[in-house]
């Protein structure tokens, strides 16, 4: 909410390179399990929080808009990421917001972690691995 009325070039402009850039994943993931090859690498945790995050709708509120649903390499891949034990306990580490159970706002211990995990309802849980 930068401007103080939406217009329209920016928004186009924005959304249609976003949209080359998921394109672009995609097809590199159409071949590939992860985003260098079959292993998990450093790519993939540095792509993951915005690309992953942004296929499951976790940001801006952009995924019908950009018709993320599409991209189906990409929601394969991100769905996978955020299935991962170190990336569900990772992203609650120094958040402020969200559901009790999607943040913690300090970390001074490993179990610190698990007790906010633990709130997180079930279907919660089986959502993260689906």
């Amino acid at each position: 909410n930068y401007a103080d009325q939406k217009q329209e070039y920016p928004i186009n402009r924005y959304a249609m390179e976003t949209k080359r850039q998921l394109d672009v994943l995609d097809k590199q993931l159409a071949n590939n399990t992860y985003v260098v090859g079959e292993e998990y690498t450093i790519a993939d945790m540095a792509i993951w929080p915005w690309y992953g995050n942004l296929v499951l709708g976790r940001l801006y509120s952009a995924a019908e808009f950009l018709q993320v649903h599409e991209y189906t390499n990409v929601v394969r891949w991100a769905k996978m990421i955020g299935g991962r034990e170190a990336v569900r306990r990772g992203r609650i580490v120094n958040r402020t917001w969200g559901e009790e159970w999607e943040k913690l706002a300090e970390r001074h211990s490993a179990a610190d972690i698990d007790v906010v995990l633990a709130k997180a309802p079930q279907s919660h849980k089986r959502k993260e691995m689906d």
